[in-house]
């Protein structure tokens, strides 16, 4: 049987992609913040999709630098992306505040927060319309790692250590990890 699902939450029979960590850096200032609404948009060039709200300060830095990384976090991180996505950085240097590692990234301004198990660095694709109407930015990947203890051969394998699966949010601080993995072939 088929139940109604309140439109507000209708996102959440979607929204169980990754998780991502958004870093930002522009004029000397840096940012982290957590987006449970980031997606692949293209293939060549690689392309993708994340929403930032107008009143973030992330959004901020990011028109200022034209750049931003979209980190994919692991459970063991779970505590600290609700803690980055629930504070602003206007006012506090969030990696300082939440503990989490600001690396060098390999090709944008914006560090990487370190421990997460992927990395797509990307350059923003101007489209002025979709930013201010929608919040939505979209990204060409320039620079892409990824642990290999998870990741390898174009496929995520999270066989060993269910710290390091990826987190997806429904809500209200709650996740679920990346399970089991099966292929019908």
């Amino acid at each position: 049987m088929l139940a109604d699902v309140e439109l507000a939450k209708s996102y959440r029979l979607l929204n169980h992609g990754p998780t991502v960590l958004v870093s930002s850096a522009a004029d000397g200032k840096r940012n982290v913040m957590a987006a449970a609404w980031a997606m692949p948009l293209d293939f060549n060039p690689p392309k993708v999709l994340v929403v930032i709200d107008k009143s973030a300060y992330s959004r901020e830095l990011i028109e200022a630098s034209g750049e931003f990384i979209l980190n994919v976090p692991c459970r063991a991180q779970a505590a600290q992306v609700v803690q980055v996505g629930s504070e602003s950085g206007r006012d506090e240097d969030k990696f300082a505040a939440s503990g989490l590692e600001a690396l060098p990234a390999q090709k944008v301004g914006a560090p990487r927060v370190g421990g997460c198990i992927g990395y797509l660095e990307c350059k923003v694709v101007p489209e002025p319309h979709n930013q201010q109407q929608y919040d939505l930015f979209i990204g060409e990947v320039v620079a892409a790692q990824a642990d290999d203890a998870v990741f390898g051969g174009g496929h995520w394998h999270f066989d060993d250590d269910p710290a390091k699966r990826s987190l997806h949010y429904i809500a209200g601080g709650a996740f679920f990890a990346t399970g089991e993995a099966f292929s019908v072939a």
